[in-house]
């Protein structure tokens, strides 16, 4: 940094608000580290990570120029980080720029090129990014909020990947109070952001000791009552019942109810290898497993949260034993007749939890005889959540704070709502915020009295989140309630024994820092700055999404030159590289074939040679559409990586990716394809067929390995549909072993058909065999890209193209699934003069 400020009681900066930041010496050394290389800043919570990135990316701007891109991991957070940076620098407030979800993606594009900062939630930034939508190339300082989630595949990873790649003058900083739970954990996210410093401030500083105070946590535990135990042990018996069957399969020995999570994992590794071979064995299995895992949920309810929220599960059980292509396992679960029992003492019981009493009397003691202000209760369970905020109303002036996701029986908050809540808060306007863990993670709440965890956290990131919430201004309290002999116990040995570990560690990295950053060295990250290292790569926040992945940068082509053996065993047959590498052949092939197929479709010209897609660039690159739902998968984070590859999102009404005009491919993992022959929500026939009506050389790509040992389904049957995919509806069908070979192997094909056949991509396909119908929707489906679903609505409606063109936004409101956003953009293009 340009300055250091020593003394002055505030923090005097270009580009910073004079007289706006408190001058904390900690905070400017920890700025100075991080702006003088890619850095870890760790300090504990509520002692201002925000402003030591607010100091860099000013320095940042300052002397280098450029924009500065600040990631964290939900809305709120964004929102929060934005306020404080318009308040805290002198710039115009449209100079600091909100990117989330609730902003149209072209809209993100407009607003990207004028930004001088942009505060966004990670997904939005990396749908961004394969999407080609903006350039990282001049973004001069890149922060990572709560950076302690750059593991696995989160999209932390892929972005700073990108970042290192793509920036001309790169800096990174990555921010926590908690950044993992171990050295190695540590050294994890750092390899993965790409950062070769780690600057660390603990509450034994004496600059950082003065900013904080002591947080006492005390431990309740509570008995449970007779009748609580009755219903968890009869479901506990159930568990034992499930387990001996399994037993008796031979993949496992364990027969008590309080088997581990691993145990659990173990169990399924050995029935996937029955599976693998074929065995009913394993199929039997799995199905009594599925029964355990559901019965261990159950347990957790009535023992750690209240029977109430036992009820609900029950109810959500009994809803998927009725619904339609229901699991045996959900029928089996909710006829068991000891089941039955506990759902029936369940619903019998009059009272909720002995921790809804506790709670009420920590509050009472807190708010009214210490005249406290304010109290936050964190719980797990948004069923407890809602719960406790119907029983606490009685005494308190209480509200809950959730997510945005909607879950059975219960709406998620918007953005808008979050934001509302916490400003009440601060207000003062109610006393007691219950919140699940949407509210751990760095917002800015206020300070409150009494931290109360309604139930332990298994993780010491998430405790230390918790208990930052209080303690900043003035001493805090922390309550934990543990249910006796329940998993709460468990939960918390773990938690406080990774907190012991995780403050000893970070300790020892002061101590170790060079040593840190000598092995952060020897992983290569150093190679970043010729933009030629690696990190892991990302797919998407969804909880589902676990697997780690690589992400493949310089990879272009690096599948060519498989063989066809190497797939099916076959001899003498040539590689991917026998048709990439001679152009000269390929194009000749290729261009009577494309003349045979125009004519046949009738998109030709009138003397039957291909018409010319006009790329009249050879340098151009090879662009492949892929639909926005197949984030969920490497593979187009993959190709926008490679060189000479232009990825784009888009919502696509037919395929997952689009390489050409008449090349569109639809991807079925071995378990995707298996779920449409045994009943899944839409045929793969049905959306074969849509490409084969709108593209005139669809592929199907079938991914995975053992596709005819992934299932007990007769090979008979999957030859079967593998035939009527060629044969009836003219697909050609490829097998691909994982997503890198699937990547490979779009790319050539896309980079056949644009660069060597000289055609160009369009989204919707050439060739023109839809019914009246079809191109109705085809049409209205265009209008603001509303997509099929909703243009079919639109016409139910309406009854014609034309009334939908012509109806007001009143109208347009009216039809289902049509809110205010969507009313606007379609009157906005409908109604807009053309101007190109």
């Amino acid at each position: 940094m340009a300055t250091t400020d020593a003394g002055g009681e505030h923090v005097e900066r270009p580009l910073v608000t004079p007289e706006f930041l408190e001058n904390r010496r900690y905070q400017t050394e920890l700025a100075e580290t991080a702006s003088g290389d890619h850095t870890l800043v760790c300090l504990p919570t509520g002692l201002g990570k925000t402003t030591v990135s607010l100091l860099v990316t000013a320095e940042r701007l300052h002397a280098v120029g450029g924009k500065a891109l600040m990631l964290a991991p939900t809305k709120p957070l964004v929102q929060q980080h934005a306020e404080f940076y318009r308040e805290a620098l002198e710039l115009d407030d449209e100079d600091v720029v909100v990117f989330t979800g609730e902003v149209r993606p072209d809209d993100r594009a407009a607003l990207w090129e004028d930004a001088r900062i942009v505060i966004a939630t990670p997904q939005v930034v990396e749908n961004d990014l394969v999407g080609n939508r903006i350039s990282l190339a001049d973004v001069t300082h890149c922060t990572f909020d709560e950076c302690h989630r750059a593991t696995g595949d989160y999209a932390y990873n892929y972005i700073a990947d990108r970042y290192h790649a793509d920036a001309e003058n790169p800096l990174v900083t990555g921010m926590s109070a908690s950044p993992g739970d171990d050295e190695e954990a540590i050294l994890e996210v750092c390899e993965n952001l790409g950062l070769n410093e780690v600057a660390v401030m603990t509450e034994n500083d004496a600059d950082v000791a003065e900013y904080t105070h002591d947080t006492s946590v005390d431990w309740n535990r509570i008995e449970l009552p007779d009748i609580v135990v009755e219903i968890r042990d009869a479901i506990n018996e159930v568990i034992e019942d499930r387990l001996d069957q399994l037993r008796e399969l031979g993949v496992t020995n364990k027969s008590s109810a309080d088997i581990s999570e691993r145990e659990i994992q173990q169990i399924q590794g050995q029935l996937r290898d029955l599976m693998n071979n074929d065995q009913s064995e394993g199929y039997q299995g799995m199905s009594f497993l599925a029964e355990v895992r559901k019965l261990r949920t159950a347990v957790t309810y009535v023992e750690t949260q209240s029977v109430e929220s036992l009820r609900r599960y029950f109810e959500r059980l009994k809803e998927a034993a009725r619904s339609s292509g229901a699991s045996k396992a959900d029928q089996r679960l909710v006829s068991e007749p000891k089941v039955r029992e506990a759902m029936r003492k369940a619903s019998d019981y009059d009272d909720l939890h002995p921790k809804f009493r506790q709670t009420r009397m920590l509050l009472a003691e807190t708010l009214g005889i210490e005249n406290g202000e304010r109290v936050i209760v964190f719980t797990e369970s948004r069923d407890t959540a809602e719960t406790l905020v119907d029983f606490l109303s009685d005494h308190f002036t209480t509200q809950k704070f959730v997510g945005q996701s909607d879950t059975d029986g219960s709406e998620g908050m918007s953005q808008s709502q979050q934001q509302e809540t916490l400003d009440r808060f601060r207000d003062g306007e109610f006393e007691v915020l219950v919140s699940t863990s949407v509210a751990e993670e760095g917002l800015d709440v206020p300070e409150v009295d009494l931290v109360l965890f309604y139930e332990p956290v298994p993780t010491a990131i998430r405790a230390i989140q918790r208990k930052g919430r209080t303690g900043r201004q003035a001493e805090g309290r922390v309550v934990v309630l543990l249910a006796e002999d329940t998993r709460d116990e468990a939960y918390f040995w773990k938690a406080r024994n990774d907190q012991k570990r995780m403050k000893r560690e970070l300790n020892e990295l002061k101590s170790v820092a060079g040593e840190l950053e000598a092995r952060l060295d020897q992983t290569g990250l150093d190679e970043y700055e010729d933009g030629e290292g690696t990190a892991s790569g990302g797919t998407s926040e969804d909880e589902t999404a676990t697997q780690s992945g690589d992400s493949t940068r310089n990879k272009r082509g690096s599948g060519a030159n498989k063989s066809v053996e190497d797939d099916d065993g076959s001899d003498g047959q040539a590689g991917l590289d026998a048709f990439a590498d001679d152009p000269s052949e390929a194009a000749e092939v290729d261009s009577e074939a494309a003349t045979a197929n125009e004519e046949n479709t009738g998109t030709g010209d009138d003397e039957g040679t291909v018409a010319s897609a006009g790329r009249d660039d050879e340098d151009d690159p090879v662009e492949i559409v892929a639909d926005q739902r197949e984030l969920d998968s490497n593979i187009a984070r993959d190709l926008s990586t490679r060189d000479g590859i232009e990825t784009r999102l888009e919502t696509l009404a037919v395929g997952d990716y689009v390489l050409s005009d008449r090349v569109v491919v639809e991807r079925k993992t071995v378990a995707d394809f298996m779920d449409t022959l045994t009943g899944g929500d839409r045929s793969m026939f049905e959306q074969v067929g849509d490409a084969t009506r709108n593209y005139g050389r669809p592929v199907v790509v079938i991914e995975g390995e053992d596709l005819f040992g992934a299932r007990n389904v007769h090979h008979k049957a999957i030859q079967g549909a593998l035939a009527s995919l060629a044969v009836d509806f003219g697909a050609s069908v490829l097998r691909t072993s994982d997503e890198d070979e699937t990547a490979d192997l779009l790319e050539v094909i896309a980079g056949r058909e644009q660069e060597v056949a000289d055609r160009e991509v369009s989204v919707h396909g050439e060739k023109q065999s839809k019914t009246l119908p079809e191109q109705q929707e085809y049409v209205v489906a265009a209008i603001a890209e509303v997509g099929p679903v909703t243009a079919r609505t639109l016409l139910e409606a309406f009854g014609s193209v034309e009334a939908v063109m012509t109806a007001d936004k009143d109208d347009l409101l009216e039809v289902s699934g049509i809110g205010d956003v969507t009313a606007d953009r379609i009157r906005e293009v409908i109604a807009s003069d053309y101007d190109p």
